[in-house]
């Protein structure tokens, strides 16, 4: 019985890190120019805004009910959770401020972005993948047709206005589920629910980070959908796999994201 090669073994193993991390950096910059190009011809796709009202709809207003129904459990439980533990210091009227804090700056734009990743990302990725399954990406340039300006703007597009608006119904919705749990179940004064959080939300530092980070969240989200869709093999197990990269990839990069995000607004 031979025995292998310690130096092979190596080698080997380098040569695939070497591999992987090629890949790597080959579809970030596959995934940069897909970006710039759709940015490029998003001026023909507004021609057509139709188009991106479409997807609105099917992004956007298609993901309401789980947004809505997730905003309103996250806040319930964040009220109980919350009251749970101020009430051991004394501070149980300060509900409020926990409530909206958390979900104005950090949960209301992450837990959206997670959640409009796993429904309207996996969406947009199955189905740019089955078009180019069927050939309809290679037939619309044919025919002398984008497909960046047909396909990939309206849906960027879409990820991007969508986002905001639903991440501000779930900050707004969590806020209500945490004050049904706080004043009617619980009994803390509502007086003292409302006046504490319009005292303590700021409109600058709270508001507009929440609203800056639910965009660049869009923006990252909507783009690795459409370009795994783009990357996927033309085979039902490759579309099957690039749904699923589209979930772990968007959901890493939304918590990463938030990270250097929160660092920065916190600096500046």
């Amino acid at each position: 019985m031979t025995k292998s090669n310690p130096l092979v073994s190596i080698i080997k193993t380098l040569q695939g890190i070497g591999h992987r991390m090629v890949e790597r950096i080959w579809r970030l910059g596959a995934g940069a120019r897909l970006f710039f190009l759709t940015i490029v011809y998003s001026g023909e796709s507004f021609k057509r805004f139709h188009l991106t009202m479409r997807e609105i709809y099917s992004t956007g207003v298609m993901s309401l009910l789980i947004i809505i129904v997730s905003a309103f459990f996250v806040g319930m439980v964040l009220a109980l959770q919350g009251y749970n533990t101020l009430q051991k210091y004394g501070s149980s009227e300060a509900i409020g401020v926990l409530v909206s804090l958390s979900l104005v700056r950090e949960l209301g734009p992450v837990v959206t972005a997670l959640l409009f990743a796993g429904r309207a990302g996996t969406a947009i990725t199955a189905e740019i993948g089955l078009m180019k399954t069927t050939e309809q990406l290679s037939a619309m340039e044919m025919m002398a047709v984008n497909p960046i300006a047909r396909v990939v703007a309206p849906r960027f597009w879409a990820g991007v206005i969508s986002m905001p608006i639903l991440a501000t119904l779930f900050s707004m919705v969590g806020i209500l589920g945490g004050y049904i749990v706080a004043v009617p179940l619980i009994g803390v004064d509502e007086g003292a629910f409302w006046s504490q959080m319009q005292a303590s939300v700021d409109f600058q530092s709270d508001i507009v980070n929440g609203i800056i980070k639910s965009l660049v969240f869009g923006v990252a989200c909507t783009m690795i959908a459409l370009f795994e869709g783009f990357d996927a093999p033309p085979t039902a197990e490759g579309v099957s796999r690039a749904t699923t990269r589209t979930v772990v990839i968007s959901s890493l990069t939304v918590l990463g994201l938030d990270f250097v995000l929160t660092s920065f607004m916190l600096v500046i």
